[in-house]
């Protein structure tokens, strides 16, 4: 009977071994897109090389992309909108990846459309482009989209939280700030009509609801939200609503889901509330020496990062995200946006690049086929950026 029991004891764990290598050789070969990772913000603030072991510093390094299957980033190049000279400040973002890439040739590449970015994952290249957080950082400047775009730039995320004299953000339009316009310039929609004439996607991340509208009316190609929720699950200002995600899906677009636990937990605000009210003398200081609030996080997140860890949001709230996305207008119309290193908070479990295999196993868990969990990890953005692109 021992013999029995041990044989059957082996056979469970061998089948359940199976299975395990089973999701992570499928996750390995699936191609991941990754479409917002802050990664450059952290290099160019702290005096980081992300070729260099950035283990327990950071979400992310040259190595740990390797080891989470991540086959093609868009790094995001972004500054706020007090940054002087912020042009030239988002180049120097870009020179830090042509760095890399020119020191890391075997490892990453620095691509310019799908076809060599396809060919860069065959050789077991990481495809390398950007994303341009903020279009405060075209300086006013049409042409500059264009110096952008030869550099490797494939979107523009037509506001951060600042608005600029085009578009307006969500923030500024929920907060009730006096605006001198709402939604996009008659320049705003020059701009829109002339990233759809060269191929570079447009980003409604971040963008306020009027400018949402106004780039919908505009826009004669498939865009992108490179980072963004489900408004219906976590209403903060900066998620989708349903009617904004069934129009992206009716435009051909794809919502790339973030993984900030403020955008994908309704309670984490709360939590972050008593965390805060704890800590308010040191908040209090930390905002007199710099206004901005993001600051002062970091500083307390990374002191504090035992309590900050039990705030996180639960793992499965992000895979609701997509699960609701793809139930509400279909699957072709869900990615991932992480906002790894440019978040305070994610989710429980996914504590860096590394871990997104479990994202992969929690969507074939929930029964998605593979076909649907290709098109989620990267298919999906692949086709919108081959639809924008100038052939």
């Amino acid at each position: 009977m021992k013999a029995i029991v041990s044989t059957l004891t082996m056979l469970i764990f061998g089948v359940a071994n199976l299975l395990a290598q089973d999701y992570l050789s499928f996750h390995y070969k699936s191609i991941l897109v990754d479409t917002h990772n802050d990664i450059l913000e952290q290099c160019l603030t702290k005096g980081y090389s992300f070729d260099e072991d950035l283990k327990g510093k950071t979400h992310s390094d040259l190595v740990r992309f390797k080891q989470g299957g991540v086959d093609w980033q868009l790094f995001s190049v972004w500054c706020d909108g007090l940054q002087k000279n912020p042009y030239q400040y988002a180049n120097r973002m870009i020179d830090t990846v042509y760095a890399v890439a020119k020191r890391n040739n075997t490892a990453i590449k620095i691509v310019y459309n799908t076809k060599e970015a396809l060919q860069a994952i065959k050789h077991h290249q990481m495809a390398a482009m950007f994303g341009v957080e903020g279009g405060h950082m075209i300086e006013d400047d049409i042409n500059k989209i264009d110096s952008f775009y030869n550099r490797g730039v494939r979107y523009i995320t037509l506001t951060w939280n600042n608005s600029n004299n085009w578009a307006t953000s969500a923030m500024d339009e929920t907060s009730g700030k006096n605006l001198q316009h709402k939604g996009l310039t008659d320049f705003g929609k020059q701009i829109v009509k002339h990233m759809n004439d060269i191929g570079m996607m447009v980003d409604v991340s971040h963008v306020g609801e009027q400018t949402f509208w106004d780039v919908m009316h505009t826009t004669t190609k498939p865009l992108i939200a490179s980072h963004s929720s489900v408004y219906a699950i976590c209403p903060v200002f900066r998620n989708l609503k349903d009617d904004q995600i069934k129009a992206i899906a009716q435009n051909g677009g794809v919502i790339q889901v973030n993984f900030f636990s403020g955008f994908i937990d309704s309670n984490y605000n709360k939590r972050k509330e008593v965390f805060e009210k704890k800590h308010q003398a040191e908040l209090d200081s930390l905002l007199k020496i710099n206004p901005e609030k993001y600051f002062a996080d970091d500083y307390l997140f990374a002191k504090y990062a035992d309590e900050v860890a039990l705030m996180r949001a639960p793992f499965n709230l992000l895979i609701e995200h997509i699960d609701y996305i793809a139930k509400l207008v279909g699957v072709n119309y869900v990615g991932i946006g992480s906002d790894f290193d440019g978040i305070e908070s994610p989710p429980q479990q996914l504590n860096d690049v590394t871990t997104y295999p479990l994202i992969t196993k929690a969507l074939l868990d929930k029964g998605y086929s593979k076909k649907d969990v290709r098109k989620i990890l990267g298919e999906n953005l692949i086709r919108v950026l081959k639809a924008n692109e100038n052939n």
